[in-house]
């Protein structure tokens, strides 16, 4: 069966989504204030910060957390098809071996009993696709809530430090940049300290 790891594509598909902009200023009422807030900020400059999303993915409890349960969820499924397609090799060698021995007393009872076992692997197959897509369904949302959770982090952050500009290092993406535009471990210890773990049942 052709299998994908799904949460490492998926889950980290949200490093794609974590551009994050933010405008410390507020928007100029007029063109003569317009302006006079360009001039402002390009004679100031901009302040600027980044987040390493490599790094936030691994160290971020809550992500670690969501991690953890799509692994979980992996295994459960490969686990759940294996038992079924071995279930189902049993009984098409079972069923070669009537064959073969002529145990079948017509030919319509051993076509019935193919049949039988085609219409299981079929079953199998369209369990396969609903399981994975079931699995891909989760990844979404879980990196849409882990989004969310960042940014909303980030606003309430931002709120204080007053960054122009917060962006995201995926990889190597960032030809440049200053060691000191870093912020990673500072969002990282505040996610940190304001997730609280969900209690297990």
């Amino acid at each position: 069966m052709k299998r994908n790891n799904l949460f490492g594509i998926a889950f980290f598909a949200v490093a794609t989504m974590l551009l994050f902009s933010y405008c410390a200023k507020q928007p100029a009422t007029n063109d003569a204030a317009a302006t006079e807030s360009k001039e402002t900020t390009a004679s100031a400059g901009l302040k600027i910060a980044f987040v390493d999303i490599d790094s936030l993915l691994s160290k971020y409890e809550f992500s670690i957390a969501l991690n953890k349960e799509m692994l979980r969820g992996e295994e459960d499924m490969r686990m759940k098809l294996s038992e079924k397609a071995k279930a189902l090799q049993a009984d098409y060698a079972d069923f070669e071996r009537k064959l073969q021995n002529n145990v079948y007393a017509t030919r319509e009872r051993a076509e019935e009993e193919q049949a039988r076992i085609l219409k299981k692997k079929e079953e199998l197959d369209k369990l396969e696709q609903r399981l994975i897509s079931e699995l891909s369904a989760k990844s979404q949302k879980n990196n849409v809530t882990l989004h969310d959770s960042i940014n909303s982090f980030l606003k309430a952050y931002n709120a204080e430090k007053g960054y122009d500009l917060i962006i995201s290092r995926v990889g190597d993406n960032l030809l440049f940049a200053n060691k000191a535009l870093d912020i990673t471990e500072e969002v990282i210890n505040g996610l940190n300290a304001r997730y609280t773990p969900a209690k297990e049942e």
